[in-house]
């Protein structure tokens, strides 16, 4: 028979457990989430718990069973399990609380870091809740700030905003904050950057950020399990409420309501609304319009592309931040090969230094080339500049040198001009990077080269038969 252990160790018990707790969340997020939660009972490895609600208790299997994992280890032990008493009703004078046990199941042994005592396939009760929901950024990211978040012209209005919203939330006439542009350009970055900026200057607000997909996955959940009140209320008292991609709520419609009176409610009450999405208001299909009329109420912001400019800035903030040194050409030929976003730039300056370590070579303009290879000629095949050079070097029998040389002679500025034409064609890089790739010319240079192109395809049929042979080798 199990030992039942005192109300004295299951408290002490419980302090080792929010001990670890605390040094992996935010306070604020401490004080919401697990001051509320009261130590019932040890008895053997399994620790009882009371929680206020069904609502709180799946907002805890849905956002800290990671952690709530790593404090059992350390408390209990590797199977140690965790059993949820909720308070259904809070009783009164007359009687007690009334209260239902929600134990892990039979399966213990599936205990590990990813579910305390249940079966992955499932939830805590067995209930088969959705996993995918488990594995998403559900609360603030400690590591986005304003300090690393690179400021540019693609970004200025976006950030600023941003900023003036974190510093008086609710009060400026920026409610909502509505953030879009494409994937990586770093959306997530700035409205948990202000979510952040909130929890640390503002002891007494409540910061809740949240992505569509899991808020869609709790409505759900609460209608499953008749807690829809519970939900609703829940996300009212909130101080600031930051709601990621809020595209996938397209179709949707109970959602929406949903969503619509919460929006209405914080917004009355002043209460500060942030937002983002892949593309503005206007292009949101699938959304209801009485939503989309609130959208556009405080300020719509768009993050795009970064510029030169700054793509030098970010990667020399992500070798900082690494702790390594690596010479500004290698640094300008990432800058004028990478265009697409902030997450490619990052990722091809972390697998440079990989190889890097792999190969036991310095990190130099040859093994960005290569890593680079690798990295964007993807599944799709993308064609680079250097493949472009390649084949045209290839083709008409002269050197990648030649391309990139001063040299004026007709068999070298046929070849360059049609090297920039496909470029163009091919890549997204703007002009002064394709210019870059070519000696370091200018972007008019590349302009006049496309021209040259364009007028010759039009008067001798050799040359666009020239170009679809080159064509064929991209495919």
């Amino acid at each position: 028979m199990e030992r039942v252990t005192t109300y004295r160790e299951v408290d002490q018990i419980w302090d080792a457990c929010l001990r670890v707790v605390q040094q992996h969340i935010p306070e604020e997020s401490f004080k919401t989430w697990f001051e509320p939660i009261r130590p019932l009972k040890l008895i053997g490895k399994v620790l009882t718990i009371q929680v206020p609600s069904q609502f709180f208790y799946e907002w805890l299997e849905d956002n800290y069973v990671n952690l709530l994992r790593k404090a059992l280890d350390y408390a209990i032990g590797r199977d140690g399990l965790l059993e949820y008493s909720i308070i259904v009703d809070k009783g009164n004078d007359s009687h007690q609380p009334l209260t239902m046990n929600v134990s892990a199941p039979k399966s213990a042994h599936y205990a590990g870091p990813d579910n305390f005592g249940t079966d992955p396939r499932k939830g805590v009760n067995g209930s088969g809740k959705d996993q995918d929901s488990m594995n998403l950024d559900t609360y603030l990211n400690a590591n986005y700030s304003f300090d690393n978040f690179i400021e540019g012209d693609c970004n200025r209005l976006a950030r600023s905003a941003g900023f003036a919203v974190a510093q008086r939330p609710g009060l400026t006439s920026f409610n909502p904050l509505m953030m879009y542009g494409g994937v990586g350009l770093g959306k997530t970055h700035l409205v948990q950057a202000i979510g952040n900026y909130i929890m640390n200057h503002f002891d007494n607000k409540m910061v809740l950020y949240v992505s569509s997909e899991k808020f869609t996955n709790q409505f759900i959940n609460s209608i499953k399990n008749n807690t829809l009140q519970e939900f609703t209320d829940f996300y009212m008292k909130v101080d600031v409420l930051a709601i990621d991609d809020v595209q996938f709520l397209s179709g949707k419609e109970k959602t929406q309501d949903t969503f619509f009176h919460i929006f209405n409610h914080l917004h009355q009450l002043g209460k500060q609304i942030i937002m983002t999405s892949d593309r503005p208001p206007r292009e949101l299909q699938g959304l209801q319009d009485r939503l989309l009329s609130r959208f556009k109420w405080g300020l719509t912001a768009d993050l795009q592309t970064p510029d030169y400019e700054t793509r030098i800035a970010i990667i020399q903030k992500k070798i900082q931040s690494e702790g390594i040194a690596i010479d500004f050409d290698v640094i300008e030929y990432i800058a004028h090969s990478v265009n697409s976003n902030v997450r490619e730039l990052e990722g091809v300056i972390v697998s440079l230094m990989a190889q890097a370590s792999l190969t036991r070579r310095e990190i130099d303009v040859e093994l960005a080339k290569n890593t680079l290879k690798n990295i964007v000629m993807n599944e799709n095949k993308e064609v680079t500049i250097d493949t472009i050079q390649e084949v045209i070097a290839d083709y008409f029998q002269i050197s990648i040198a030649d391309l990139k040389s001063k040299s004026r002679k007709k068999e070298v500025v046929y070849p360059r001009q049609l090297a920039m034409f496909l470029a163009k064609e091919y890549t997204e890089l703007p002009l002064k990077s394709i210019g870059y790739h070519f000696g370091g010319r200018d972007h008019s240079t590349v302009i006049h080269s496309i021209q040259s192109i364009n007028l010759l395809m039009d008067e001798t049929p050799d040359v666009d038969e020239t170009l679809q042979k080159l064509r064929s080798y991209f495919k």
